[in-house]
Formats: C-alpha cells, sequence, structure tokens
C-alpha cells in the first residue's frame, strides 16, 4: 500500500520500480557515491603501495644499504614492536578530536617517512625510517576504524568485509609490483617503487580529504586513555582473535614451505593455492558477512570457523606421500576449506570488533585491536615454522586444535561482554 492508502495499478507498483544505479552499484562491486567509496578507494590505493613495498623491505636493506640479514631482520621487528605501542594512545587523540584529521596527518608522516628511506645509509637510520613508518601506520589504522563505524552505520559488517575484499586485491596487484621490482633487483627499481609507495600515501590523503569531518561523540573528550585496556571482556576477545588471526600465515607462510619442503606436489602449485585462497576473499567475503550481525551471531561464526581450520589443516596434512597432481588436490581442498573459515572468522571478528567497543571510543578500542592482530603476526611465524614445518602432519592438527579451542572460548567471551553492555541480536 502507498502512504496514500491507495494501491497503486498493477504493473506499476512501487516496489517493482527499476534500479537505475550504475550495475557495479547495483552488483556491489562499488559502494554507493559518498564516504564509503572514498574509504574503499583511499584503502585501496593505500594497500596497494604497502603490499609492494613490505615484499621488496628486507632486499632494499640488503642489496641497496648493505645491511647483514640479522640486522635487517632486528629492524624490522624493532620497527614492527614500535608501531604497535602507538595504536591505543592515536586511537583516543582521534576519539577525542575527530579522526579525519588525526588519519590525515598519519598519511603524510608515512609518506616523508617512506622517502627518508632513500638517504637512509646506516642500520640506525633503516630502523628510525621504519619504525616512524611503522608508527604513523599503525596510528592511521586506530583513527581510521573510528570512521568506518560511524560510514558504515548499520552495514559495518558489510561494509568492512568489502574493505578487506579491495584490500585482498591490492595486496595481489601489488604483490605483482614487487615480483617485477625483485626481478629487476637493482638499486633504481627499489628506489622507484619506494617512491611509488609515498605517493600512494598522498593519493590516499588526497581522497580522504574529501570526507566530511566527524565531530567527537559525546562521552569522548573525557574517556580515560586506557579504557580499552581496562576492559577485560573486550581484551579476552583481543587475545582469543589475535589467536585466530594467526590463520592468515597458514596459507602465505606455512603452506608454501610445507609444500615445496614436504610434498611432490609441483613448487609452482605453491601460487596456485595462494590464488584459490585470495578470489574466495574477494568474491565471498562479503557475501559471507550477510547476516552476520549483533554479538551472539558472529560469535557463532567464529566457532564455525575454528572448526572449519582444523578440518582444512588435517587435509592438508595428508599431502606428503601422495603422488604429484594428488598431493595437489589434497592441498588445494584444504585451501579451499581453510578459506571459508577465515572468511567466517573475519566476518565475526570484524562485527565483534565494533560491536564491543563503546561508540565514543571506536579509536581507542581499534588502536587495541590491532596490538592483538599485529602481535599474532609477529608470533605466527616461529610457532607455524615449530608445529608445521618442525612436527610435520600432528603439528598441522595441533595448530587447528588451538584454532578450534579459541573458536569454542569466544561465544562464552561474547556473553561475559554482554553483561556490560548491548551486542544486538
Amino acid at each position: 500500500m502507498s502512504q496514500t492508502g491507495i494501491r497503486p495499478p498493477d504493473g506499476h507498483r512501487e516496489d517493482t520500480a527499476p534500479d537505475r544505479r550504475p550495475r557495479p552499484v547495483r552488483r556491489g562491486l562499488l559502494p554507493e557515491p559518498g564516504p564509503r567509496r572514498r574509504l574503499a578507494l583511499g584503502g585501496f590505493v593505500n594497500q596497494l603501495g604497502t603490499a609492494a613495498f613490505l615484499a621488496t623491505a628486507p632486499l632494499y636493506a640488503l642489496r641497496v644499504i648493505g645491511l647483514p640479514i640479522g640486522q635487517v631482520g632486528l629492524a624490522l621487528g624493532a620497527a614492527g614492536v614500535v608501531g604497535l605501542l602507538a595504536g591505543p594512545p592515536v586511537g583516543h587523540l582521534a576519539d577525542r578530536r575527530g579522526p579525519r584529521g588525526v588519519f590525515l596527518v598519519t598519511l603524510l608522516v608515512q609518506a616523508v617517512s617512506m622517502l627518508s628511506l632513500l638517504w637512509a645509509h646506516s642500520f640506525a637510520a633503516f630502523v628510525v625510517s621504519m619504525a616512524v613508518t611503522d608508527l604513523a601506520g599503525a596510528s592511521g589504522g586506530a583513527a581510521r576504524g573510528p570512521m568506518i563505524r560511524r560510514f558504515g552505520g548499520d552495514e559495518v559488517p558489510q561494509f568492512r568485509s568489502y574493505l578487506r575484499s579491495t584490500a585482498f586485491l591490492a595486496s595481489t596487484f601489488g604483490a605483482l609490483a614487487a615480483g617485477v621490482v625483485i626481478q629487476l633487483d637493482s638499486g633504481s627499481a627499489y628506489r622507484a617503487l619506494i617512491v611509488a609507495n609515498a605517493l600512494t600515501f598522498v593519493g590516499c590523503a588526497a581522497v580522504m580529504f574529501g570526507l566530511p569531518g566527524l565531530e567527537p561523540l559525546p562521552g569522548a573528550t573525557g574517556s580515560n586513555r586506557w579504557l580499552a585496556l581496562r576492559d577485560k571482556p573486550y581484551m579476552a576477545f583481543v587475545v582469543l582473535d589475535g589467536v585466530l588471526w594467526i590463520q592468515g600465515e597458514v596459507v602465505t607462510y606455512a603452506l608454501p614451505l610445507w609444500v615445496v619442503l614436504h610434498t611432490h606436489a609441483p613448487r609452482w602449485f605453491t601460487g596456485v593455492a595462494l590464488a584459490v585462497n585470495t578470489v574466495m576473499v574477494v568474491l565471498l567475503q562479503v557475501r559471507t558477512s550477510r547476516g552476520i550481525s549483533g554479538g551472539p551471531i558472529a560469535g557463532r561464526a567464529t566457532r564455525r570457523a575454528g572448526l572449519a581450520f582444523l578440518v582444512g589443516m588435517a587435509v592438508i596434512a595428508t599431502a606428503p606421500g601422495l603422488p604429484g597432481w594428488a598431493a595437489a588436490a589434497v592441498v588445494a581442498a584444504g585451501v579451499a576449506v581453510h578459506t571459508t573459515g577465515s572468511l567466517w572468522h573475519a566476518a565475526g571478528s570484524l562485527e565483534l570488533r565494533f560491536r564491543l567497543a563503546p561508540a565514543h571510543a571506536q579509536g581507542q578500542y581499534s588502536g587495541v585491536f590491532g596490538i592483538g592482530t599485529g602481535l599474532c603476526y609477529t608470533v605466527a611465524p616461529g610457532l607455524l615454522g615449530l608445529l608445521c614445518l618442525g612436527w610435520g602432519a600432528p603439528g598441522w592438527l595441533v595448530m587447528g586444535g588451538v584454532f578450534v579451542a579459541a573458536g569454542l572460548a569466544m561465544p562464552f567471551v561474547v556473553r561475559w561482554a554482554g553483561r556490560s553492555r548491548e551486542l544486538g541480536a
């Protein structure tokens, strides 16, 4: 019925009006014009340069600066730790002063610190440049969180899943660009990539400059800067979720080494396995996030994810001893199951990240969330190397069991958090 109480004539129903939006928008390939599209485009540009640089940074330090491999690892590790510490206080500043301005400053700082690498000719200079870059990057992530939450509105899970899909796509293109630079393996190529990455920060800032400003929410100016760290249910979520985010390194770190060192599958198949993971995330992440709204539903999605990780890793663990193509088929099936779990986990994690945080302190809570994911990526190579590569098939099952335990515990943490906040259906 229309608002006037008169039913429209047949063939002219109001709910069958043609959708005149551009096809990419109708199909979900692009957000509607406005803040969401700017956030997505800016994130794509930023991730494109970052992914290319991260893949080449160790080689730049080795080939161009001339640092020994031990100092390269120490410098990158130290810079990463410094970056993690910046998230909560800068996120708190974004809550109090408005996130857009803080985010723009972090992008410009990253552009300058990236260019400073061109004049880094010693270990100390390399550490300082990388530390400032990582510090500004972590700070930017904390400041970006409130914008995603507030511009995402009631569709934050789907919008954040769309951002994850575009980030995966940007990372793929960035890896391809890095491959070209690595193949050239010249100082000029490495320096050109550094300049290009600095320009992506400037480009991202230009896109984000068009976003409307967001005023601090009531309560932000007086909130304690350590509020998130004292929130025990949220910290429990961060710990469990950080453990579960190790799943990303299973495909990108442990799997290629497992295929090459322990199976008869063709070596080039590692690229196919990574492509399966990337395509599934790009095409299915938004669809998977639909319906993941509210704390209890997100907790159950995370529980399913843990079980899927165990099944996928158990399948991958059976590949040694099989003929080449059989091993490749088994690994592909395991990666598909594992990626299905990662889709569920990402949808649940991104919903809980924002759902458990007070609206007025999204920046601070985003900074704490970033510490959890950052630590997981720091711990992951050593842990996966010990279990999956050192212990073999039993280690894959043990790591899968860790994921199951974290997933099973998540609904209990959600119920604990629900005693002190509204979590939705």
